[in-house]
């Protein structure tokens, strides 16, 4: 009887082997790809703008995702109560990106601010696709707003 005990022991422990090394086996081969869904981006953006009543702006930045660089302008419209010009450089990330052409499209955005000399700007946005872009920075100039805008961006 103790040799029939021995032989089952063995047998287990030949099934585990088994079993583990099947395991790591299967754990290896399964290719390693990184998720590519819904990246992050980087935006560094410069934007001129001005108005009173009604205000319009312009500007231009360079959206870096997965190590390319994709410049893009930016064009927009502001109703509200707009008084002053202002120039801002702002920095932030787009998120929400499944493919590059998500990013360009129309942002919409309700804010407000003031600067009077300098001043700091900072704007949430998201559009049709769902990409959502936070930026802030410094602003200099004279503004008062308390506005909703339309900013559309398209690549260059």
């Amino acid at each position: 009887m103790p040799q029939n005990r021995e032989q089952a022991r063995a047998s287990c422990l030949r099934a585990c082997r088994l079993i583990v090394i099947v395991l790591l086996a299967l754990a290896f081969a399964t290719p390693v790809t990184p998720s590519f869904a819904q990246a992050a981006g980087h935006v560094h953006a410069k934007i001129v703008k001005a108005g009173l009543l009604i205000g319009g702006g312009g500007g231009s930045g360079v959206l870096t995702y997965r190590g390319k660089n994709y410049p893009f302008k930016i064009t927009g419209l502001s109703f509200g109560i707009t008084v002053g010009a202002t120039v801002g450089r702002l920095d932030g990330w787009a998120s929400g990106i499944s493919e590059v052409s998500d990013f360009a499209g129309t942002y919409s955005s309700v804010g407000g601010g003031f600067a009077l000399v300098g001043g700091v700007n900072g704007v949430h946005l998201r559009n049709e696709k769902g990409v959502n872009i936070v930026l802030q920075g410094p602003k200099a100039g004279m503004e008062l707003a308390a506005n909703i805008s339309q900013i559309a961006i398209a690549f260059r």
